[in-house]
């Protein structure tokens, strides 16, 4: 007879979700984040224009789903991440950004609908942005922090998947910001 090991009684049975692919819902999601233009304050280059913003009804800017798992190695979170269209001043919504707690993990992002860029930076100075359009698959590697941003005129619906302890790290990006801004100059998505 094999030992059973502290492990084996955490063991979590199978389970299956159902997602709304062109809605941007988790059915049966447990955690339900919601950002508005005032959870907003600081990332955005135009503050007296996020204001406006907060001032005129406080909009939704993004909402995240997920159905939890143990944030425990082994296992993988996943969500459904839903950006609203918008700008500020003339800078598209974004979400917040963030490294992982765990630095060393990674995180995969396809995008469900909708059109927009999902810009990366590490903390040594390197930037890139990879754009994300319907089927799009981007993969930002450990150490990576990293935020989507819509520029299209509908909500940028991604279905995203990471190592369930990778946590969060939301406060380096609060002080440290991003090198790119993404800005809609004569209609059309610029980076700077």
């Amino acid at each position: 007879m094999k030992k059973k090991d502290a492990a084996s009684s955490e063991i979590m049975n199978p389970f299956a979700v159902t997602i709304g692919l062109d809605e941007g819902l988790m059915l049966g999601a447990k955690n339900h984040l919601g950002r508005r233009a005032s959870d907003m304050r600081g990332y955005y280059a135009d503050e007296a224009a996020l204001e406006q913003l907060v001032a005129a009804g406080d909009p939704l800017h993004y909402e995240v789903f997920e159905v939890p798992v143990p944030e425990q190695a082994g296992h993988l979170m996943y969500c459904i991440s839903k950006l609203l269209p918008g700008v500020v001043g003339d800078e598209y919504w974004m979400t917040k950004g963030h490294y992982h707690e765990v630095p060393g993990t990674a995180e995969i992002y396809l995008c469900l609908r909708g059109e927009g860029y999902m810009v990366m930076k590490t903390a040594d100075g390197r930037a890139d942005a990879k754009r994300m359009v319907r089927g799009q698959m981007v993969y930002v590697p450990p150490f990576w922090a990293h935020r989507s941003v819509n520029t299209g005129g509908e909500p940028l619906i991604s279905f995203c998947v990471y190592p369930a302890e990778a946590g969060h790290n939301y406060g380096d990006i609060a002080t440290e910001g991003f090198p790119q801004r993404v800005f809609r100059r004569h209609g059309q998505p610029v980076i700077e």
